[in-house]
């Protein structure tokens, strides 16, 4: 019992002991002589200091001895609490120290076999290091050695091949193109073996591209495509093909500015009026008023100069593009063209038009602002400046045939062209137009500020005559001369305009706003009184005024009508004389057909008609459906086309009547060409009856050919539907061969007789062309001592008699 009031007694002197040690914790916190120990900053010499020098030492003394014991009890206090823990954390840390013995005596084993392993492996690793770096210089001084035997012997064979001119140079780009890829990645300098190989390949380099610029600059100016392909080769090979395309469209494209800016110098077209007299400082270069006529005249031809150098480099770079699209490298078959776009650029020649279309509207911009003249000159004469720029893209157009001519031309295998594989030339304009993009309108919007300053003077123009003859308070219309003077004005205006089938529209709104201004006036004239509408007494003076307004708008009505006409036949004009020419060489084809067989044994040709026939019905049929469809003005249309008909149907009977010899089966073919001519013409008029004379020509000239000499003597037709001429001419068939047909006798093709008969329409001279090959058949007669002439002479003789009589 004694033990257990014991252990009761001394835990309960612990708590005590802890709670008044803890009540003695908060009492030092809480003296403020103590606080300063407690600061992380805490400074001993500073401390001292202070006390020092505040001279209390003993007092300071006094208190921290105070505290020190008071700290040593509460410390006694906690052993004596914790001693147990206290005794086991002791013994752990003994345990502790084995194990980390024990750990250190592995670390140093572990060590130890580190550096054995390390002994063994070092050594090796260094051999190996130093036999990787032995193998690579060897593999090294290896390769540079195989480039060291190749450039030599590159060089050796370019030597050979430079000695080989034009002949071997793209052998050469090949050779120079192999030696930069044994140059690349290395340096070679030092190597005394090959330092004069490597000057001979730079100057080589050198040489080679210098004769290659030569050549292409040469073939572009002369359209040869050998000569371009070889030198395209050249660069493909030297790898330097689209850089050398890209400097030569540069250089173009800055020669053309060049141009541009030379055609459009002010002070060169005003050098020839300043040379008698000499500006001073600051004088502005213009023409005088007596040389502006002089200076146009200069303007003009610059700008006709600077449209062919434009047309000449259009066409240089066209051929240099369809180069590029034609011919591929006969080792790796790749085309030319795909080396220049395969990066996502345009085509050259898109790229080349861009820059000629941008530097013209730059230009031009930058010309016509900086001078009044240029300006007016350009505003005052659009359309001949219009003219020239439709020129420019006609001429452009035609390049693509004669640039196809010259590659079939050339039957050159040097190009190693795959023609098999290349498209059909569905490309025969210079530039197809793209969904995004018309070269054409690129082109002509250089012109837009020049051409809507013309649209406006040509207005005030037409204007300008109205209001003169249509004075405020005038009561009278215009007298016909004033009105003359307006459709002279309307006329010149259309004339001028029909250069160019946007601005004829442009103009001819002009126009209709120029008739409704005029119809405004008019209606301003007329007489809505009660007097106009009487009908009792004579003519009233605003009747009669009414009567001149309609008669002056009737006048004006057909003066317009009849420019309309005259300005839409000048038009189709071209079309029509084409359209002409090509029948007309049709027909004379048919000569090359024979009609001197005979009849066969069914009585009935081989064929519906000719060849040269089938071809005409085509060729009009064709004509018809591709060009003439596209007027609306279908009596206009067949006004022209029946003129073409009644000339050709002409030119048939002519040509028919000169065919010799003509045999029974050749009239009957020839019969049916006859009938096939009507429906050959057919499409050209509105009915073949229409045609009037040459329709009845054409059915009275067909049964003469199955008649005897004599009949066809004695035909009704005979002078009234068909001249005497073409009678006589066709009796020269029947003929033997001693009596010569007139152009036989002259030693004319069937073409140069048909030209001298449309140059002597007269048939006085036809008849007396006839005459002479009569007469000159006499002669051989009575020279060879002939005792008879042909049967069919007399009737020639007589019918030539009887049509001079009738021309008497």
């Amino acid at each position: 019992m004694e033990g257990g009031d014991g252990g009761v007694a001394v835990a309960g002197q612990g708590a005590l002991g802890s709670g008044a040690a803890t009540a003695t914790v908060r009492e030092l916190l809480q003296d403020e002589c103590y606080s300063d120990f407690l600061n992380e900053d805490f400074d001993v010499k500073t401390y001292t200091s202070q006390s020092i020098h505040q001279a209390v030492i003993a007092e300071q003394l006094a208190k921290l001895a105070q505290g020190i014991s008071q700290l040593d009890k509460e410390l006694h206090l906690q052993v004596v609490a914790r001693h147990e823990d206290l005794l086991a954390q002791a013994t752990g840390i003994e345990s502790l120290e084995g194990v980390l013995q024990m750990m250190q005596t592995r670390i140093g084993a572990l060590q130890g076999a580190v550096d054995r392993m390390k002994a063994k492996i070092v050594e090796p690793y260094n051999k190996i290091v130093a036999r990787t770096a032995q193998l690579t210089r060897l593999q090294v001084a290896c390769d540079l050695l195989r480039r060291i035997i190749r450039i030599l012997y590159l060089t050796k064979r370019l030597q050979g091949q430079l000695q080989g001119g034009s002949r071997e140079i793209t052998k050469a780009a090949q050779s120079l193109n192999e030696l930069d890829y044994l140059s690349q990645g290395i340096d070679l300098s030092g190597i005394e073996v090959i330092e004069n190989d490597l000057l001979f390949i730079a100057r080589a380099r050198l040489e080679v591209e210098n004769q290659a610029k030569r050549l292409l600059e040469q073939g572009v100016e002369t359209q040869n495509p050998t000569q371009v392909g070889t030198a395209l080769q050249v660069f493909h090979n030297l790898g330097t093909l689209k850089d050398t395309i890209t400097s030569v469209v540069d250089g173009y494209c800055a020669t053309l500015e060049e141009h541009i800016n030379s055609a459009l110098d002010i002070k060169v077209l005003t050098q020839p009026s300043q040379s008698a007299v000499r500006g001073g400082p600051g004088r502005s270069t213009m023409p005088t008023p007596g040389n502006t006529a002089a200076f146009r005249a200069s303007l003009w031809t610059n700008m006709e100069k600077l449209i062919d150098h434009i047309c000449t480099v259009c066409g240089q770079v066209q051929h240099l593009q369809k180069i590029l699209a034609k011919k591929r490298d006969p080792v790796s078959h790749i085309c030319f063209i795909e080396e220049i776009v395969k990066d996502g650029q345009s085509e050259i020649l898109y790229t080349f038009w861009n820059s000629v279309t941008q530097a013209l509207s730059s230009q031009f911009r930058m010309a016509t602002d900086s001078s009044m003249f240029l300006k007016q000159a350009f505003e005052g004469e659009y359309p001949k400046l219009l003219r020239l720029y439709n020129d420019l893209w006609k001429r452009l157009q035609q390049y693509s045939q004669n640039i196809q001519g010259k590659f079939n031309a050339s039957g050159t295998t040097d190009l190693y062209v795959d023609l098999q594989h290349m498209e059909d030339d569905t490309q025969d304009i210079f530039i197809p137009k793209k969904p995004d993009y018309d070269p054409e309108k690129a082109l002509k919007d250089s012109l837009q500020p020049y051409e809507a300053a013309y649209l406006s003077k040509s207005l005030s123009r037409l204007f300008d005559p109205i209001n003169l003859v249509f004075p405020p308070g005038g009561r009278n219309p215009p007298s016909a001369d004033e009105l003359e003077g307006i459709i002279k004005t309307i006329a010149s205006e259309l004339n001028v305009a029909a250069v160019d089938a946007d601005l004829t529209l442009a103009v001819s709104k002009n126009v209709a706003k120029t008739v409704q201004l005029y119809g405004v006036k008019s209606e301003q004239l007329l007489s809505t009184q009660g007097d106009a509408s009487q009908v009792i007494g004579p003519l009233t003076e605003g009747q009669r005024r009414n009567v001149a307004v309609v008669n002056s708008l009737y006048k004006l009505y057909q003066s317009v009508t009849k420019t309309i006409h005259a300005l839409m036949g000048s038009a189709v004009q071209p079309l029509l004389t084409s359209v002409g020419d090509a029948i007309e060489a049709i027909i004379i084809t048919m000569h090359q057909e024979d009609f001197s067989g005979s009849l066969s044994s069914s009585g009935k040709p081989d064929g519906p008609c000719s060849l040269y026939m089938k071809e005409l019905q085509g060729f009009i049929a064709r004509v018809m459906s591709d060009y003439f469809k596209h007027f609306e003005c279908l009596d206009f249309v067949f006004d022209n086309t029946e003129a073409i008909a009644q000339r050709a149907i002409e030119l048939f009977i002519r040509n028919a009547s000169l065919i010799r010899p003509l045999g029974e089966g050749g009239k009957v073919r020839l019969a049916a060409d006859f009938a096939q001519m009507e429906l050959a013409v057919g499409p050209f008029c509105r009915r073949v009856s229409d045609l009037g004379k040459s329709y009845r020509m054409l059915r009275s000239f067909r049964p003469l050919l199955f008649q005897t000499s004599e009949h066809v003597a004695s035909s009704p037709a005979l002078g009234d539907i068909i001249p005497f001429s073409i009678i006589i001419q066709f009796l020269f068939t029947r003929a033997p061969a001693e009596l010569k047909s007139p152009f036989q006798r002259a030693e004319w093709s069937h073409a140069r007789f048909s030209q001298w008969l449309d140059d002597h329409p007269s048939e006085k001279d036809r008849l007396l062309l006839i005459r002479g090959a009569l007469e000159a058949y006499v002669q051989s007669v009575r020279s060879r001592e002939g005792k008879e002439f042909a049967p069919v002479y007399p009737i020639m003789v007589q019918l030539l008699q009887k049509a001079m009589s009738t021309l008497q």
